[in-house]
């Protein structure tokens, strides 16, 4: 029989020997590398929230002013992240993914020179543009890697840096303002060359580590690599026989306008909490070491959630609901935040938000790439993450123009908390073609 019939549509049974072999070897060659990758990439892009628990003070940034330094990194990022995922498809991810790698780790070390709103605003830009392409390009990359089938689970896998990125660098950030002083620096500044500096280095070894795609890769086997292209070929096909689109089509399909809206929804949540919560915390009278740890709890829940709903949405091949309810389980929480005044209480509705948010982050990229493929993959994915990170300067910038406003940050929170909403009323109004997107495994 031919290779098709032998090795593809495990689905229905028991997963064959060269099936789990082959996902195996992948997973342990490819996901831990990513997702330290991963980790330092968002680290680098977040920690402005621990260093402005000094560093506002001492140069005197405002709220609103804070919020549009720790913004315009993404309308650097938006500006760029198209042309830097095509470039990726045509260049290969380990020498594009090292350059921008290294490229970020060193600007983001260069944020230690930040003397004033103009050095705070072109350093932050520069970063976004440097940055730009990275998580994209990964989700792209791991669809050379991944059939359907395991999708979910392992973009859940590799997204859990973010999460990760604060339950550990969350306390080291704050142990990090404690050297202020050393060799005459400011411990915001230390944080920010510690933190970069891994960055570089790692940049220089993915030249060498990653392997473009399956055919190059020399630690698989002649029998893993044919049952691997046999799968992702059937794949492949099965999407283009429904609608093979042009990166022009892909790039202007409602569908994909529809995503990139639904991600802004889920992305303000995301980083309206992720710069504002060491303040948030800060602001029930902790030390900064303290805020660092207590900060670390609702992206310790979120992890844990994280993994267990997507490989649940894996196992019930089901991706709707396991993208709607989180999202609206972000905005019941982080409304209910706004209105509680105790620490404890208002941590809880955090923690609840954080789930949600992490829970949508391990499912959601699972949307486009069940029917788009190829150069309409590399453009449609990089399209819906430059526009969803939008909100990422719109997120921010909401909490801390309402804080201005008002001084109250809780205000923020509610307000914010419209975006997930509306988000996911629409995951719901939208849908998704399941059964297209198993279609190769018959089911």
């Amino acid at each position: 029989m031919s290779q098709t019939t032998t090795y593809a549509g495990s689905a229905g049974g028991a997963k064959s020997e060269i099936e789990t072999s082959t996902i195996r070897a992948i997973s342990w060659r490819l996901i831990p590398f990513l997702v330290l990758a991963y980790f330092f990439s968002y680290l680098d892009r977040v920690n402005l929230g621990f260093a402005a628990l000094t560093m506002n003070a001492e140069l005197k940034f405002t709220p609103l002013i804070f919020s549009w330094g720790a913004g315009i990194f993404f309308i650097g990022y938006f500006i760029f992240e198209v042309p830097s995922n095509l470039a990726l498809e045509k260049f290969g991810a380990s020498r594009w993914i090292a350059r921008i790698m290294v490229t970020w780790g060193i600007i983001s070390a260069l944020m230690a020179m930040v003397s004033g709103v103009t050095s705070f605003y072109v350093l932050r830009f520069l970063l976004g543009v440097a940055e730009a392409g990275f998580f994209p390009g990964i989700i792209l990359y791991l669809t050379y890697w991944y059939p359907a089938e395991y999708r979910a689970r392992f973009l859940a896998a590799f997204a859990v840096a973010v999460p990760i990125s604060t339950v550990i660098g969350a306390p080291i950030s704050g142990l990090l303002l404690g050297l202020d002083g050393l060799m005459g620096l400011k411990g915001w500044q230390w944080l920010f060359i510690l933190e970069g500096i891994p960055s570089v280095l790692l940049g220089i070894v993915t030249w060498f580590y990653l392997t473009d795609r399956p055919e190059k890769a020399d630690w698989l086997s002649a029998e893993q690599k044919a049952w691997l292209k046999t799968k992702l070929d059937a794949e492949t096909a099965a999407k283009q026989a429904a609608k093979h689109l042009t990166l022009g089509e892909a790039l202007s399909s409602p569908k994909v306008i529809m995503l990139s809206l639904i991600y802004f929804g889920f992305v303000g949540a995301l980083y309206g909490m992720q710069f504002w919560l060491p303040q948030i915390v800060k602001a029930f009278g902790l030390t900064n070491a303290q805020t660092g740890f207590v900060t670390a709890i609702p992206y310790l829940f979120g992890t844990i959630a994280m993994i267990l709903w997507a490989r649940h949405s894996d196992a019930t091949r089901e991706r709707v609901m396991h993208v709607g309810a989180p999202m609206i389980l972000i905005a019941i929480a982080l409304a209910v935040s706004s209105y509680l005044t105790d620490p404890t209480m208002t941590m809880v509705a955090l923690t609840f938000a954080a789930i949600g948010v992490f829970c949508v982050f391990g499912v959601f990229w699972t949307l486009p790439t069940a029917w788009l493929s190829g150069t309409a993959a590399a453009g449609g994915i990089a399209l819906i993450n430059s526009i969803g990170n939008l909100a990422g300067f719109g997120g921010p910038y909401l909490i801390g123009w309402v804080k201005e406003a008002t001084g109250q940050t809780s205000h923020g929170l509610l307000v914010l908390a419209v975006l997930p909403l509306i988000a996911g009323i629409l995951v719901f109004i939208g849908g998704h073609d399941t059964k297209h997107e198993f279609v190769e495994q018959g089911r």
